[in-house]
């Protein structure tokens, strides 16, 4: 190996680095944020609903798109939504294109009879996808108001009651509330698909909000002011996130959004790895979509302080982390030679371990967001110290797929909105096989992550030979974690 191709790639492995500690310390920064906000006595106006003079005109769009499985659990749960009937409204956007359609209009006509306004509403194309659907309904809503659940969505009958009276204040434009988990511990996979999640909708959430700085709308289980979404130039769908585009089109309008920790909406995961795929692929490649048609907007805002643009400018670039991560991770083995072969770089390598405090920092994060929901016990400590390396190794794993949606994203290469298919499972025992959504195609980059699986394999042998071991514990956790995504995806297409 040539000495300069050795600068270059101790070079790129340093920014990659130092990109991920920055993000870190971001985070950080978020969970003391966090922290201040939990202590704090919070107020704010509140419509009385008590008082029939101020309950607002509400309107629940429901868009759905081939949902056989969970489309009556979700129409019989929205109907104990408890709100007066003369002020509420409910669409289901129905882009449907199989049987579905049919018991869905039977379904809406019967709950139509027992004197709901709810409306089932067609279009003849799936132009704009769910943002499309979300903008065609809104021209004909009733409402003030708009919330939004996507079909695996199960809030409470008296959700409204706890989201819509914080629209009192006329500076509010969005109130979300936090996601539950109806399938946590039905896999690994679900495990930590709650994990990151979880962390996501306190510490993020909870952080960024405290301070006033940009969060989003996560798509389902919030609502709306609809002169909001008007004013902010309405739903677009040239991203794959049309909930983060308009989320900040809207504050950079200076709309406030108002987050509910306590709220929890339950909601199913995907208990099989090619819908979490296509889930990842959707957020992370639309998370680069954004940075690249956002970002500007945000450094050059007039109207909001430097640490909100540093926060923003990081919250669009969180699934840019994959892609840091991924090329750490590839070039960990060439610098096992490097730092054999040239012992000019020693210094450089002792000062590169010191990265190792990221890790350390996010360890620490997301302790503090699994405990205010798991609970702080010896035994929880025991559980999160087990799950948070299972969740790092299968993030590694997800890297390659999750570093690709984002060189689309970044590239700016369109793709059709995927959706992730529901499964209508809620108990250990009920199987996934057989559902009719997932896809059958064998990935090309399966291949690719079986390779890799071998090439970590290769790093943890080449410790031996080398006698440093220094990464042996992040090419274990690789190998794992290649492995896991490499050998779940076979036995999903099963």
């Amino acid at each position: 190996m040539g000495l300069t191709i050795a600068y270059i790639i101790i070079a790129i492995y340093s920014i990659a680095l130092l990109l991920i500690f920055f993000y870190s310390l971001a985070q950080l920064n978020l969970l003391v944020n966090y922290l201040g906000y939990k202590k704090q006595n919070q107020t704010a106006p509140k419509y009385n609903l008590m008082d029939a003079r101020e309950i607002p005109m509400v309107t629940i769009q429901l868009p759905v798109y081939n949902e056989e499985y969970v489309m009556e659990r979700l129409l019989e749960n929205i109907a104990k939504i408890e709100y007066p009937k003369s002020k509420l409204e409910i669409q289901v956007l129905d882009d449907s294109t199989d049987d579905s359609v049919v018991d869905t209009a039977k379904w809406v006509k019967e709950l139509q009879a027992t004197g709901l306004d709810i409306q089932h509403i067609r279009r003849e194309n799936r132009q704009g996808f769910k943002a499309g659907a979300l903008k065609e309904g809104l021209e004909v809503a009733k409402g003030d108001f708009v919330a939004i659940f996507d079909a695996d969505f199960l809030p409470d009958s008296d959700w409204l009651k706890k989201t819509v009276i914080y629209f009192k204040d006329p500076e509010i434009g969005v109130v979300q509330t936090r996601w539950g988990h109806i399938n946590r511990d039905y896999s690994v996979l679900t495990k930590i698909q709650a994990f990151a999640l979880d962390a996501h909708f306190t510490l993020e959430q909870v952080g960024r909000n405290a301070k006033g700085h940009f969060i989003n709308f996560n798509g389902t289980a919030g609502i709306w002011r609809k002169e909001c979404i008007l004013d902010a130039g309405n739903w677009e769908g040239d991203t794959l996130t049309e909930d983060l585009d308009l989320s900040y089109r809207a504050q950079l309008k200076n709309w406030k959004f108002k987050y509910l920790e306590d709220v929890e909406t339950p909601a199913e995961l995907p208990v099989v790895i090619s819908a979490a795929r296509s889930q990842q692929f959707r957020w992370n490649k639309g998370g680069a979509e954004n940075f690249r048609k956002t970002v500007w907007s945000v450094v050059s805002a007039k109207n909001i302080p430097f640490k909100t643009k540093f926060h923003g400018v990081m919250h669009l670039l969180n699934s840019s982390m994959f892609l840091c991560v991924f090329v750490v991770a590839l070039l960990s083995i060439p610098t096992m030679f490097i730092k054999n072969i040239y012992p000019q770089f020693d210094l450089v390598f002792d000062a590169l371990s010191f990265f190792i405090l990221s890790t350390v920092i996010l360890f620490v994060c997301y302790w503090f967001t699994y405990k205010s929901i798991q609970g702080s016990s010896f035994d929880n400590f025991v559980d999160y110290i087990k799950l948070f390396f299972t969740f790092f190794s299968v993030a590694l794993g997800f890297s390659l797929h999750n570093s690709i949606a984002v060189l689309e994203g970044h590239m700016g290469k369109r793709s059709e909105f995927v959706r992730t298919p529901k499964f209508n499972i809620n108990s250990l025992t009920e199987s996934w096989k057989g559902n009719k959504y997932l896809t059958k195609k064998l990935s090309p980059n399966m291949l690719l992550e079986f390779a890799l699986m071998l090439y970590f394999l290769y790093g943890m042998y080449l410790a031996i030979p080398l006698n440093d071991f220094g990464l042996f514990p992040f090419h274990f956790m690789l190998f794992l974690g290649f492995g896991f995504v490499f050998f779940k995806s076979l036995t999903a297409r099963a």
